[in-house]
């Protein structure tokens, strides 16, 4: 009778064969190839994202900057940049910026803004401006009446200093003093009788003669220097007069060029300033604009010396050119260090010494993109922390300032340029992943301020006609962009049933176009090499083949170890105690399933069970929690009446690596209910699910890898149609296992059961029914939890006599 009721319970948790793999059938592809399918010029399978990354293209209200959140693959960085640039047509061109040189204050260049192209003209304006000036002024001195007015005022002092001379000399002459031109200047010399006097009748004067003479040449001496002070200041007066000249003569050459230069741009009053700022600056350093060569500079022992430019200061730094630019800017920057982000002031160096000027101020990304859309992989912007939080004083401020990163750090501060700031208008949109969107939003409180929207990217979308549609139309696209070879309806379905597995759901297609597009350049290849005309089914298996036979190399190795017996797997007989479960082993590139031997030991004792991998360490969380939670289940089935007093043991065998998830705690729960029935259990099924207190069966994840694992060894050694796998009632969805594994089921070599609850699953194992708890708590005789409760009754009545002195197992020694 349990023999019939076991058969029963395996036909009725058997998985259909139609449920193993969902195919795609002929009838949902009304096409025959892709050539015939329009291409596809939308984004597929993101309706949220597309709402939302509409909404936040939308709001123009500071803080409401994007964040494009989603796994790699999904094409969220092709899709922003496609839907920025269809955006940004649809706004205005922002204007250009210029650096001009501040004459008022030369260390913070002034920052002009422009409509969009006329930054270009205003430069071109200004190299015209200087070379005309350079020519016209020096033309303008080269008129007669300059030199001849020159000349008059020069002339004009020369002779108030000679009739001064003069006039000093005559009085001399009556004092009784010659004057005399010497080398070092005027000199007053004595005379006698009209002549000069000797230094004997020098001499020989009395005391009261000689005082008297010294006292009249001391007042002759000061006569002449307030002549050489009054001179000085007839000098500097002419020299005034001859500057104003100068500038009269200048500004009849300036003026009318710089005012036709202010009346084209009379409506940039900023401009108009400068200009005329420009024009005073010139007629300052006129002796620059007389000589068509610049003057020569005296280099001490031959050294070369570096020069300034007087008429670099009068171009225009180009800062942002937007003359070409169509709509917004759209800026995606590859590579956000922090000079390429913010924008630098370059030094050029010359024996040994650095300078600078405001020509050498470059532009970065965020002012290129001023107006427009800023672009940035979160995970490069995040790898240097002063880029961060400069980004975050940008779009706080709503301005950007260009300044060296040094200057944070010099201990000593430096001379150096601090152009004016630029007003900032900007959507910045970050890309990254899920981890780092979280991440910033619980550890950074300025994120939440900044990037109020959030473009959540899916890695999967509903497998629904219209998307079956979008699928070949994506196809038809790849094919066409690349010059492929189209596919045909049996390459399309094989492609659409591929998408499925990568979703790991029946109802779901994958979103990860990068892997998509991958088996596509690849099936195509096999069906270049081949010569077929179309891409067909066996060029898209053979593609998923050959990838998977590129990475599978360690799988491979694990498997031959295990026919091998190194690793103790089996895949037939019955043993108490054991069961084969199943996990999932990540290489990167690859993922695929490993079976691995469970046992469990019981004795008498009350520490429980205990998880050997926890107490060495080599258990992560989730699983630790897997094996407490058998306890609560072992409680509520078996201690009701009694307490629950057991040692317990169970472990992975021959695991070295660790092991983390609950996946396996039923495994694990099977393994000590057989231990402590003494019921062995079928080692030609494996088991995979996690368990709850309540004995029910869950999903997991990896359901397609662990079956296909469990299965490669089966069929190494030789399949017997009794071997199988376990899986949970919930993972029957997520189903699109190997063509092989599913012709093995069709053909009863291999089975695939599907349960709800513990008491399904350790039937299904050990050939004996569960057994459902009578009124008075016992189980019915011959079941697996009977046997169970005996156990555990043995083990309490035994520990409660062992403890009261009545009765001594016979291992105790007394």
């Amino acid at each position: 009778m349990a023999a019939t009721e076991t058969t029963e319970t395996r036909n009725r948790l058997r998985v259909p064969v139609d449920r193993l793999r969902r195919r795609c059938h002929p009838e949902e592809l009304t096409w025959e190839t892709t050539s015939q399918v329009t291409p596809l010029k939308d984004f597929i399978g993101q309706e949220r994202a597309v709402r939302a990354m509409e909404f936040g293209l939308a709001m123009n209200a500071p803080g409401y900057n994007i964040y494009v959140a989603g796994p790699p693959g999904t094409g969220k960085s092709t899709y922003t940049q496609e839907v920025l640039a269809r955006r940004a047509c649809l706004k205005a061109v922002p204007n250009d910026w210029c650096i001009l040189y501040n004459f008022a204050n030369p260390d913070q260049p002034l920052a002009v803004s422009l409509p969009p192209g006329r930054g270009q003209v205003f430069k071109r304006d200004m190299e015209e401006l200087i070379s005309d000036l350079r020519i016209a002024i020096p033309k303008a001195f080269e008129g007669t009446d300059y030199e001849q007015n020159k000349q008059s005022v020069l002339q004009e002092v020369e002779n108030q200093l000679q009739e001064a001379l003069e006039q000093l000399r005559q009085e001399a002459s009556k004092a009784g003093f010659a004057m005399k031109q010497g080398p070092t200047g005027f000199m007053f010399l004595p005379l006698k009788e009209d002549r000069l006097m000797s230094q004997e009748e020098f001499e020989a004067l009395t005391p009261e003669e000689r005082r008297d003479m010294e006292n009249r040449a001391r007042a002759l001496q000061q006569k002449l220097e307030e002549i050489v002070t009054s001179g000085r200041s007839l000098e500097k007066r002419a020299k005034q007069r001859i500057q104003a000249l100068e500038r009269e003569i200048a500004g009849s050459a300036i003026g009318p060029l710089v005012e036709r230069l202010q009346e084209k741009y009379r409506d940039f009053p900023r401009v108009v300033r400068y200009l005329g700022e420009v024009a005073e600056d010139i007629s300052r350093n006129l002796d620059h604009f007389k000589s068509p060569e610049s003057p020569t500079v005296p280099t001490p022992l031959g050294f070369p010396i570096e020069t300034q430019d007087l008429f670099k200061r009068y171009q225009v730094n180009l800062f942002v050119n937007n003359g070409e630019t169509r709509g917004a800017p759209v800026v995606v920057e590859p590579n956000p260090h922090y000079y390429n982000l913010f924008g630098k002031v370059e030094y050029r160096s010359f024996m040994g010494s650095l300078s600078t000027d405001f020509t050498m101020i470059k532009a970065g990304a965020i002012h290129r993109a001023n107006g427009g859309y800023l672009v940035l992989q979160v995970r490069d912007v995040l790898a240097d922390p002063i880029v961060w939080d400069t980004l975050k004083k940008a779009l706080k401020n709503r301005q950007v300032v260009v300044e060296n990163i040094g200057e944070q750090f010099r201990l000593v501060p430096t001379a150096t340029l601090k152009p004016e700031p630029i007003p900032l208008n900007v959507k910045v949109v970050l890309i990254g992943s899920h981890y780092l969107y979280h991440l910033l939003h619980a550890f950074d409180e300025d994120f939440q301020k900044f990037f109020k929207v959030k473009v959540d990217f899916d890695t999967e979308m509903p497998r629904t006609p219209e998307n079956l549609r979008h699928y070949a139309a994506f196809v038809s696209s790849v094919c066409d962009r690349e010059n492929l070879k189209h596919f045909d309806r049996t390459g399309l379905a094989e492609l659409i049933e591929h998408g499925s597995r990568l979703a790991a759901n029946q109802h779901k297609l994958s979103t990860r176009f990068n892997e998509v597009i991958e088996i596509v350049y690849e099936a195509a290849a096999w069906a270049e090499m081949e010569g077929a005309t179309y891409v067909s089914a066996p060029h898209v298996r053979r593609a998923i083949e050959e990838r998977v036979y590129r990475s599978n190399r360690l799988e491979e190795k694990i498997q031959e170890m295990m026919l091998q017996r190194k690793i103790l797997v089996d895949t037939d007989g019955a043993v108490v105690g054991q069961v084969n479960g199943l996990s999932v082993l990540d290489v990167g590139d690859y993922s695929f399933g490993r079976p691995s031997r469970i046992t469990a030991k019981t004795f008498m004792g009350q520490e429980g069970v205990v998880n050997i991998e926890r107490e060495t360490r080599m258990s992560g969380s989730l699983h630790t929690k897997g094996i407490l939670t058998l306890a609560g289940f072992l409680g509520d089935r078996f201690a009701q009446d009694k307490p629950l007093r057991l040692s317990a043991r169970i472990t992975f065998e021959q695991l070295y690596e660790g092991v983390d998830g609950d996946s396996a705690s039923s495994a694990e729960l099977y393994a000590l209910l057989s231990a402590l029935s003494g019921l062995p259990i079928n080692q030609g099924l494996a088991v995979t699910g996690s368990v709850n207190q309540h004995g029910e069966i869950q999903p997991i994840g990896g359901v397609n890898e662990k079956i296909e694992g469990f299965f490669a060894v089966c069929k190494a050694r030789g399949l017997t149609g009794e071997q199988g796998v376990i899986i949970p009632a919930q993972n029957i969805d997520n189903l699109m296992l190997k063509h092989e594994v599913v012709e093995a089921v069709q053909q009863g070599r291999f089975h695939i059961y599907a349960v709800r609850t513990v008491e399904e699953g350790i039937e299904l194992l050990t050939g004996v029914p569960a057994g459902t708890k009578q009124r008075d708590g016992s189980y019915p005789e011959n079941t697996v939890f009977h046997l169970v409760d005996e156990k555990l009754r043995q083990y309490a009545e035994g520990l409660t006599s062992f403890g009261h002195g009545n009765s001594c197992p016979k291992s105790c020694g007394k």
